[in-house]
């Protein structure tokens, strides 16, 4: 848990956080190969919200004791089976509330990586996944916005900025 500030507030379980609506530290990257392109990831189905939805490479939540840097490496590696330098671009805050009775409040910590090697991803957590030129992300969100996460949406032009 944290505040505005992303102090740390206490400790929680993801799920609890999720359900209780408590602001919490998260993190979401966003992995370009050398053509431009964007990994992004379909959401595995059973996930507890959200499922099913194109999102951004990966992201997560630090586990306690564990700082941003070290999550990120360690998610990056466990969803979609690789590593990456990374760069911070920006943080942001941002509640969601989804029919399922759970919500999303995060003080999100937004990085942007380059990779063109070989793709793992666990089926646990993605259904799918594909590189997309920015072009035609935007043009299919545009035409499709039910098919992509709220926080995917509500960062992705800020993203594409700071990459051009």
């Amino acid at each position: 848990l944290v505040d505005k500030e992303d102090n740390q507030r206490g400790t929680i379980g993801k799920v609890e956080a999720h359900k209780e609506n408590k602001l919490h530290r998260a993190f979401s990257l966003y992995i370009f190969n050398s053509k431009g392109e964007l990994l992004i990831q379909q959401r595995n189905k059973n996930k507890y919200h959200s499922g099913g939805l194109w999102s951004n490479t990966c992201c997560s939540h630090p586990r306690v004791e564990e700082n941003i840097e070290e999550s990120i490496h360690r998610r990056l590696e466990e969803e979609m089976g690789f590593d990456c330098k990374m760069e911070k671009i920006f943080n942001t805050l941002y509640q969601c509330d989804f029919d399922n009775g759970i919500s999303e409040n995060e003080f999100l910590h937004v990085f942007i990586g380059k990779y063109d090697g070989e793709v793992n991803a666990n089926p646990e957590e993605a259904d799918d996944y594909k590189w997309i030129d920015p072009k035609e992300l935007l043009e299919d969100i545009e035409k499709n916005p039910d098919a992509y996460s709220y926080w995917f949406k509500k960062c992705i032009h800020r993203v594409l900025e700071h990459n051009a």
